[in-house]
């Protein structure tokens, strides 16, 4: 089960007490105190871990607690500090205050580990109260309470690029052929219900991370459909891919305007976002159509000025780069970096695909 959001309550761990006792050996007359101190209570810590991928395992946990301190003993013995609650969580979780919403922590990286609550301090026992005038104290202090928070857990999906596009317009059966990623595919609306992470290779060296989550409607970024609980899975991606689909039932102009407007309603800065376009579902269009139909969509998008013609060695099926484009990425962001005609169910245009979403990518990591 995925879950991207949860309440937490959580405690570091009370200081022991400290300890009362005196001296009780034979032939030692009027032993002094001999009271040792309270362990220290545990701490809370987060810890950014690659091995995990939701927040489902916090769904039975209301309320999550250090270990407390143990009381000190005779002897001068000092209690054992109580042990420090880890917890898990994996990358591109935030940690929010739950009363003001403030960001306390962005965990983003795999072995990133911050320390959010200290446990309370253990009291002293009584041979720190000894005195000259005061040689059999009979006071020890109690250990310190530990602190308590209220707050919210925020998973946000760390990709390279990010899918968006309408229901079933085949956004999960291109990640799983270009990744490793095993979502569920049927023609049906709405078959992803939650978002999904791939990463792409290319060659034998080099990989992104793909992000794909449920399709998009009108009024999403008002809640409509699965709606604004998914987009800000996107929210950290520098690199969209707007798939429209060639044999909806939907204008392609009113495609690609829906979701672009969805986008930037949703984040002004995701809307700004570097894209490219992929054209789908090229094996459901007579081969003697497709041209005609690419054209048409640069047309009525008003990019066809903008754009070279170019083909893949092994395919017939040309695909559409900015004429602005450079060896450094040089090129119009207002527009998409290129528009690419697909079949991800016969392997049409995936490579060109591939390697143009690569380029983008790389263009951030310099």
């Amino acid at each position: 089960m995925f879950t991207d959001s949860v309440d937490l309550t959580v405690s570091s761990g009370k200081g022991g007490a400290g300890c009362v006792s005196f001296r009780r050996e034979k032939f030692v007359l009027n032993g002094g105190p001999n009271g040792g101190d309270g362990g220290k209570g545990g701490d809370i810590l987060f810890k950014c871990d690659n091995n995990t991928h939701t927040l489902s395992h916090f769904q039975r946990k209301m309320h999550i607690k250090a270990d407390i301190g143990q009381p000190g003993e005779a002897s001068n013995c000092s209690g054992k500090s109580g042990a420090k609650k880890i917890i898990i969580v994996p990358p591109g979780t935030q940690i929010l205050d739950a009363e003001n919403g403030e960001i306390l922590f962005d965990m983003l990286k795999h072995g990133q580990e911050e320390k959010f609550l200290v446990g309370g301090k253990g009291g002293l026992g009584n041979t720190h109260f000894k005195s000259s005038t005061k040689q059999r104290p009979t006071y020890a202090q109690p250990g310190e309470q530990g602190e308590t928070r209220s707050i919210k857990l925020d998973l946000k999906l760390i990709a390279d690029v990010g899918l968006v596009g309408f229901p079933n317009v085949g956004k999960s059966t291109l990640i799983s052929r270009v990744s490793n990623a095993t979502p569920e595919i049927a023609n049906y609306e709405f078959t992803t219900l939650t978002p999904k992470l791939g990463q792409v290779n290319i060659g034998d060296f080099e990989s992104f991370i793909m992000a794909d989550i449920p399709g998009i409607i009108g009024g999403a970024h008002e809640g409509k459909g699965l709606g604004i609980q998914f987009l800000r899975h996107i929210e950290r991606t520098k690199t969209l891919l707007y798939m429209v689909d060639l044999a909806s039932y939907r204008e392609l102009k009113e495609q690609i305007e829906v979701l672009k407007y969805e986008i930037a309603s949703f984040s002004e800065k995701l809307g700004n976002s570097k894209y490219a376009i992929a054209l789908t579902r090229v094996d459901l269009i007579p081969s003697d159509e497709i041209n005609d139909l690419v054209n048409s969509f640069l047309d009525l998008v008003g990019l066809k000025q903008n754009f070279s013609k170019q083909f893949n060695f092994d395919e017939n099926i040309p695909y559409y780069v900015q004429e602005s484009a450079d060896e450094t990425l040089g090129f119009d962001k207002t527009l998409p970096y290129c528009v690419v005609p697909i079949s991800s169910a016969i392997n049409k245009n995936i490579e060109p695909l591939k390697n143009a979403l690569f380029n983008l990518v790389q263009a951030d990591r310099k």
